[in-house]
């Protein structure tokens, strides 16, 4: 996520050209050991608001170089771009204790500097990390994930109301279309009026790229093979527990 109210970020091209720059095949194989899939928006791929027809922008170092370019970034002697005498330099922030996100974060930082980019990486420890750096939007890159829910309403996360310090846009995004689509979305039961306005939101978030989408890791869950009744959904294998029995040949007390 980029810290929107940053100078470096406030420029699409800029986003746009970081997501090309890096090669998400290889962090799904190289941090989730092939078990994820490359994600291109907010929502989770099957389930009813996800919107298929929109298009990642696919790994191409080139084209993230013209981008940059386009953004008036060019070479210096340092082997990083510059503009107006400063490097394209920043820091990615993450969590301490979570190695999927420091993995992710290295390969990330080694791919930026493929195109010119000077990434540094900081992990902190969690509570200081939301008090001190996400709640006061001091930071200028930030590598987290979500947890979603199974409605899609993103509320929360998206609109413009919700930047104050400790809300979930710690990222400053503000768009008045998004805005307007978050609240027909959630002040509706109409299951078709809800997903047109949702496919669009995605659409503008896969143009502005507020957020590089990296991946949705598969969930790994272990089930005792005596237990039946397991029925494997978007919502998780638990949401039908009630249901879960053991044949009482199988039974062991």
């Amino acid at each position: 996520g980029y810290n929107l109210r940053h100078p470096t970020f406030k420029d699409k091209r800029v986003r746009q050209a970081i997501t090309a720059a890096i090669n998400k095949d290889e962090l799904i194989q190289g941090v989730l050991f092939g078990m994820g899939q490359k994600a291109n928006g907010p929502m989770i791929p099957g389930r009813w608001a996800h919107n298929p027809q929109v298009k990642d922008l696919p790994f191409d170092p080139a084209y993230a170089r013209k981008l940059l370019a386009e953004a008036g970034w060019v070479p210096g002697s340092d082997d990083f771009l510059h503009k107006d005498g400063k490097p394209l330099r920043f820091t990615i922030l993450t969590n301490q204790g979570n190695q999927q996100r420091l993995m992710t974060a290295q390969i990330i930082q080694q791919r930026l500097k493929q195109v010119g980019i000077d990434v540094r990486i900081r992990i902190v420890e969690w509570a200081a990390f939301l008090k001190e750096f996400i709640d006061k939007g001091n930071f200028e890159v930030v590598l987290l994930a979500w947890l979603t829910s199974q409605d899609p309403d993103m509320y929360d996360i998206w609109h413009s109301s919700k930047t104050k310090p400790g809300e979930l846009n710690f990222i400053g995004y503000n768009n008045p279309e998004v805005d307007r689509l978050l609240e027909e979305g959630r002040s509706t039961f109409d299951i078709e009026k809800r997903k047109k306005a949702y496919f669009r939101i995605q659409e503008i978030l896969a143009d502005e790229q507020p957020y590089t989408f990296l991946y949705v890791p598969d969930a790994l869950p272990v089930v005792s093979s005596r237990i039946r009744g397991i029925d494997p959904a978007p919502a998780g294998i638990g949401h039908n527990l009630i249901k879960w029995y053991v044949p009482k040949q199988e039974q062991r007390y």
